[in-house]
């Protein structure tokens, strides 16, 4: 019998995700995986497809579908940790930053779907066995949530202010279930997406000087989930270095 904990992770193919993934898997978790792509052949993870799950988190009915999936490899047994990592922040054709001037509000919609309502369904429909864990949800929020940012757009900046105000609710809600609800807000993480114009621009606004790493993040991740933050709940923990001061 496995008697691992179990972690279901969204956006787990690069960044913060993938440094999630490692954290946990050293720690001994069971470690499931979810994204819009298939399991790729490449990938060093040795856990393998059998722990991926493919999932359009921008279309609500694969979002049904890939819950139901969820939980058949689950197979009755508790989730211990729900982290809403996936999001996006779409750019204009040219590259230049979404202002709320800018797009259409289809993107503002698909943004929205995939940043703010597919981490609720995800934790609404996997509540049972969060309960049974019992189990931690935390949502990976944004530095752009509270700041006007000078590179990413206002969907995905208001989108992330949306998931910080639903963190607090969901922990009200959740936590009278026995299930906590806390966020993370990274600010400027050393990865693929920082922009190039991000040193000059923004290293000035950090006091330690430097951008975090991928791994600093995955570690107050594993922090949240672990039996040591057992009565952290509502909570939003500000990974930038003090930028948001």
């Amino acid at each position: 019998m496995d008697d691992r904990k179990i972690l279901v992770l969204t956006g787990a193919s690069r960044g913060i995700g993938h440094a999630t993934v490692k954290r946990f898997s050293q720690e001994g978790w069971r470690v499931i995986t979810c994204s819009r792509h298939g399991f790729p052949k490449n990938c060093p993870w040795e856990a393998g497809p059998e722990d991926h799950l493919q999932i359009d988190l921008s279309s609500p009915d694969d979002v049904d579908r890939g819950v139901n999936e969820l939980k058949s490899r689950l197979n009755g047994a508790p989730l211990h940790a729900l982290v809403n990592n996936a999001g996006i922040s779409p750019k204009l054709a040219d590259g230049r930053r979404l202002d709320s001037i800018s797009g259409d509000l289809a993107v503002w919609q698909h943004v929205y779907q995939v940043n703010v309502f597919a981490p609720l369904m995800l934790a609404k429909s996997l509540l049972a066995p969060l309960q049974a864990g019992p189990g931690t949800v935390v949502n990976v929020t944004s530095i752009a949530g509270s700041r006007v940012h000078e590179f990413a757009g206002s969907a995905y900046a208001t989108s992330k202010a949306a998931l910080s105000a639903l963190t607090r609710e969901m922990a009200s809600d959740f936590g009278k279930l026995g299930v906590c609800v806390n966020a993370i807000a990274p600010g400027e993480i050393k990865t693929d997406i920082l922009s190039p114009d991000s040193e000059a621009a923004i290293l000035p606004q950090i006091p330690l000087g430097r951008f975090g790493s991928a791994n600093e993040v995955a570690d107050t991740i594993f922090f949240l989930c672990s039996d040591r933050a057992h009565y952290i709940n509502g909570a939003e923990i500000h990974v930038n270095g003090g930028q948001h001061v």
